[in-house]
Parts: C-alpha cells; structure tokens; sequence
C-alpha cells in the first residue's frame, strides 16, 4: 500500500510543470471536485471584498497626511471629496474592462490584452515587489499601532513591538487564507459591520461636538492651503491611498457568480458609500481635533474618541483593529490572485500557479506574498510607505485605463455589455497624468525608486521570459522548485476551464 501510494505522489510530482490534477491518475480534489479556483462569490460577497479593502486603515490613518500636503483644512475636504470622484470613475471604466475581458489578474490582464507580455509583466513585477507588499505592511502596522497605542498613552510604542505585531497579523491571516476561501469572505461580510459600526460612531461623536459648538475649526478653513501643485498632487496620494481597492474585485472575476451583472452592481453600491462616509468622517475629525493634534497624532480615531467618549474611549481602537484586520485579510486573498494569474500565464516560476489538492486555494502564491510584506516591515515609517506604493500604483492604473482607449480604437466590435462615456475614461486618465507626473520634483526619492524597480523588471523579463533556449541547469532548478512547492503544499496545476 505504501509503495503505490508513494508510486503515485512521485508520478503527479514529476510532472508538477505540466500536469494539471486530471492528468495524475485522474485524481482530483477535495470531495471529488475540479482542481480550479470555484466561483462562490456572490453580490453580497462582492460588496463585501470592495468595502473591505477600502475601508481599512486608510481613513483611520491618511486624514494627517492630507491635511500635511494639502496645508489647509478646506483644500484637505477639497482633496477627500475629488479622492472619492476619481475613484467613482475610475471604478466605471473598471467596470467596462471587467465585463468585456473576464479575466482574474484586473490591471495585470487588461494591460496584457491590449499591449502586450512586457508590460503586462511589469506591472505584475511592481505588484508583487512593490506596492502588494507594501499595501501588506501598512495595514500590519496601522493594526499594531491601534492595538498597541492605549497601552502607551503618554509615549510611542516599542518600533520593535509594532513590527512583531504586524507580522503575526499577516501570517496569521495568511493561514486562514491558505484553509478557505469561504471562510475569508463570510468573514468579511461579518467586518463589514464592524468597519461601518467604528465610523459610524466617529460620524456621530462629530455630530455631537457640532451641536456644542465644535464649528471654529472651520472659520478659517483656507488658511495656509498649499499653493505648489507637485504638493498638491503629493497630497492625493494619501487621499487616493484610503479609497485604494475599489478595483480588487477584478483581481477574482473568474471566481464571481455572474461577473456581468455583480461586478458592476458591486462597484455602484460600495463607491458612493464610502464617498460619503469618509466625507463626514474628516469633518467629525476637524469638529473635534485641531489640525495641530491631528498632525502631532499617528492613531487619529484614537485620539478622536479618547476626547469624545471618555471611559469607552478604548472601544474605538478595538473596533479599527478589526476592521483593518478585515481590510489585510482581504487584501491579502484578492493580491494573491493577482501572483496566482500571472504564474499560470509563465511570468512567474509555476511553482506559484498551484492550487492545493485539499482546500482548493493558491497556497504557493500566499506563502510567497506572505515573505514579501514580512521583509517591508523593515520600514516602519507608514507615510513613506503610502509615498512610495500609491505613486507606482497610479502610473499602472494610467496605463491600465489607457488600454480602455486603445481597445476602444483597435478593436471597436469587442463584446461590451457595459460601455461608458468616452468622457470619462479620459478626464480619469488626465487626472491620473497630473497624479503620476507633477510629484517627481516634490517626491524625487520615492518615485526614482518606483522607477527603478520597474526599469529592474525589464532585464528579468528578456532573461525569464522572451529567452526560450535557457540552459538545462536552469530548467533543472525550476523543476525542482516546482517539484519542492507540490510536495510543501501538496499542490497541482489548476484544470483547464471545461
């Protein structure tokens, strides 16, 4: 029994670069089922996944670093309320390109469908290396931070503290992420609530202060509004940072039931919510904290509702714990998808592109993100962070709506069952180009790095990818790495769609 047994493994793992479940035997997954990604997420679901992401630890941590850049508490509201509109457009042209190219992967396969393999991959290559991480680390951090604050009330908590914390929260997450997909998204519906719960009662305890006369903050709102428009752009990137996710669920198209109709319902409920929300949660903020204590605070709710709610000041940091936990969680199943696609299109090893045998999840493509954020809490500095991933991000998201327009040029019979106005793609696309370009002389470090790492990315694509005549010892190592992955995560190759 042991030597079949062992006869078999052996069989589907020297295969592992090739062979899909079917191939093994006919052996397949948990409870009989196809070895591929299922399509379980409902409208419900896909509200669920876009409010999860977005509101996490943006709104609880950027309102500082608008009001820093923007200089003045009216042009911060001004920056919030264009955040949101940018984001509503962009979501729109999202839209399109979800429902005319159903793919998993969103910028990564739309970029691909309309320009190409090396693009395509470059964006893939600042994704995982960059601003997915990145994105990870933030949010780990803004947890920590919220967890750790009430118990340093008269001082900053232990760097070393924040960075263990963070890191068992995306491990921990990343656990649950590896045993069920399911599990995450009904976990995400039950933080909705919560996310909603916490600024909520932000909104109110600004409602509050308003009627006892909390309004002076806004007498001379204008006053000492940045003039420089390369700070003023800076000053989008922390609003853009919080409204960040609206266009996630692209990343699992080919898992959503009914993609045409969820997708674009899912994107029209979740973007005008959390426009508003976070609206009247900065004027609860400034109804309640100068801008000085704004500014001197890392924690901004928490120093909100200590002021506001007394003795159940420490209910709020509880509340935004969860809900960033939420936002991480979330962030980290619909990312992986993204390193998941782009290992079965061959730009990545495909010892990432493996589905486990048990559980039906990309476990491979999870454990390698996984590394990746834990190696970016090296920097604990949160608003070099948000920097240094929302300017690379805006360059592809540019990109990613310039391949709207190209299709719409090159290839006008394409299959739209949604069809935005041609205005809108390109007023996003002249916002985009203002957001992407004006910072390089405010931000040189954060963007001449951005660039580099993506100039990086161009001799591993002609090295990994356009060379087809690689030596054997080169395809001996990817074999085994592939061969190792299998084993680790006992792992196959997904089943081509029938």
């Amino acid at each position: 029994m042991t030597s079949v047994q062992s006869d078999t493994t052996s069989q589907c793992s020297q295969q592992v670069l090739v062979a899909t479940a079917s191939d093994c035997n006919g052996r397949k997954g948990a409870a009989g089922q196809q070895m591929r990604l299922k399509k379980q997420l409902g409208l419900m679901e896909g509200v669920a996944i876009i409010l999860g992401i977005i509101i996490g630890s943006g709104i609880f941590v950027s309102p500082k670093g608008v009001l820093r850049e923007a200089g003045s508490i009216g042009l911060s509201l001004v920056v919030w309320g264009l955040c949101g509109f940018l984001s509503m457009l962009g979501a729109l042209c999202y839209a399109e390109l979800g429902t005319s190219i159903l793919k998993s992967g969103s910028d990564y396969a739309y970029i691909g469908e309309a320009f190409g393999s090396l693009p395509s991959f470059l964006y893939l290559w600042d994704a995982v290396f960059i601003f997915v991480p990145t994105t990870n680390a933030i949010m780990g951090l803004t947890v920590a931070n919220y967890l750790a604050k009430p118990l340093f009330p008269d001082c900053d908590p232990p760097d070393i503290a924040l960075r263990l914390i963070a890191a068992a929260c995306i491990t921990g997450l990343t656990l649950l992420n590896c045993w069920s997909t399911r599990v995450t998204t009904q976990l995400q519906n039950l933080v909705m609530v919560t996310k909603l719960l916490a600024l909520g009662l932000v909104i109110v305890g600004g409602c509050l202060a308003m009627s006892r006369g909390g309004v002076e903050m806004f007498d001379n709102m204008w006053e000492g509004t940045a003039t420089d428009p390369g700070q003023v752009a800076v000053s989008f990137y922390s609003g853009i940072f919080s409204y960040a996710g609206w266009n996630y669920l692209n990343f699992m198209t080919e898992e959503l039931q009914d993609p045409y109709t969820n997708l674009p319902r899912a994107i029209y409920i979740s973007l005008p919510l959390v426009t508003i929300v976070y609206m009247l949660a900065n004027i609860s903020y400034l109804a309640v904290l100068s801008p000085a204590a704004m500014l001197s605070s890392d924690a901004i709710a928490v120093t909100f509702s200590s002021r506001m709610f007394g003795y159940l000041a420490p209910v709020m940091p509880a509340l935004i714990s969860i809900s960033t936990l939420g936002s991480l969680s979330c962030h980290i199943m619909t990312s992986s998808r993204l390193c998941f696609v782009g290992a079965r299109n061959g730009h990545f090893p495909d010892c990432l592109s493996l589905v486990t045998m048990n559980y039906l999840t990309p476990a491979p493509a999870l454990a390698f993100l996984c590394i990746l954020s834990l190696l970016c809490l090296s920097n604990s500095n949160i608003y070099s962070l948000i920097d240094y991933a929302a300017f690379v991000e805006s360059m592809f998201i540019l990109l990613a709506i310039a391949s709207l327009l190209y299709l719409r040029y090159t290839r006008p019979n394409m299959p739209r069952p949604i069809k935005v106005s041609l205005g809108i793609p390109i007023i996003f696309l002249l916002i985009c180009t203002f957001l992407v370009f004006l910072p390089l002389y405010v931000r040189p470090m954060e963007v001449g790095m951005g660039l580099l790492i993506t100039a990086c990315g161009v001799p591993v694509y002609l090295l990994c990818i356009s060379w087809k005549d690689k030596p054997t010892w080169l395809i001996s190592c990817l074999h085994r790495l592939g061969y190792t992955s299998q084993k680790v995560f006992l792992g196959l190759k997904e089943d081509k769609e029938e």
